[in-house]
């Protein structure tokens, strides 16, 4: 199995591509806390899973909460005994809206979920991977938003933000043997718009060229598989990577 005696983070885990990564990460054998909100969801994956070759345990927590991002990663040296993958997958969308409208409480929601979220993990995860001494990995899910305009301009920024953020790390870690990848999906079936709320309708509008240009619709076992490679050691020469997952939307 390619993820055998692997300790693993994944947020955002109760639906879409979090839960199509945890089930996958699982059954390749790897030990898994699997972090999100809703504790019913995350008992329900825990007991589907129960049967596989690897291990669960639902860890409920909100990414844009510092001692979550630290205990998440706390809890899983504690239950597994070490730390080997940081899975940052947890996002919502914002409205669509663009510059001249977007909301205040949009932007500090997206914000605090999408960039902060990702960047604590990463910060206790470094600080647990240098105290270790053996390296580590760490995979963000980015987006198609950070450089085509398919959604909001928050959404926009705080992707690219990630990219910056995923790239940093992978540069300045290279030689303690730490990775940093990212993932940036296209249009995936997926909970996320539920995040999104009424569309602004004027930034709706403006980037209907753009939505109209997808080719096709992935699943979160798209996303899965990429993270499988991202995390398994056949990828240890891939670093500071953003692997676009879109079904070719991104060579318009």
């Amino acid at each position: 199995m390619r993820l055998a005696n692997k300790a693993i983070v994944v947020t955002g885990a109760s639906s879409g591509m979090g839960k199509a990564i945890v089930e996958l990460f699982v059954k390749e054998g790897a030990s898994v806390i699997a972090v999100a909100r809703r504790a019913d969801r995350l008992a329900a994956l825990a007991e589907s899973l129960a049967g596989e070759a690897g291990k669960i345990v639902p860890f409920t927590g909100d990414v844009s909460k510092k001692e979550d991002c630290e205990a998440m990663i706390d809890a899983c040296v504690k239950e597994f005994g070490k730390l080997d993958v940081l899975v940052n997958n947890a996002g919502v969308m914002d409205n669509m809206a663009p510059a001249g409208s977007f909301l205040d409480e949009k932007y500090e929601s997206v914000m605090a979920i999408d960039v902060y979220g990702p960047l604590a993990a990463i910060r206790k995860a470094v600080n647990v991977f240098h105290a270790q001494g053996s390296g580590g990995n760490i995979i963000t899910v980015s987006s198609f938003g950070a450089q085509h305009q398919a959604a909001g301009v928050v959404y926009g920024a705080a992707k690219a933000a990630v990219n910056a953020i995923v790239r940093h790390t992978a540069f300045v870690y290279a030689k303690e043997g730490i990775r940093s990848n990212a993932i940036a999906p296209g249009a995936i079936n997926t909970e996320i718009s539920s995040s999104m709320g009424m569309p602004d309708p004027d930034g709706y509008g403006r980037i209907q060229g753009v939505l109209g240009l997808n080719p096709a619709m992935g699943e979160g076992s798209d996303i899965a598989n990429a993270a499988l490679f991202l995390a398994s050691d056949e990828s240890s020469f891939v670093n500071g990577q953003i692997l676009g997952v879109d079904g070719g939307w991104s060579a318009l």
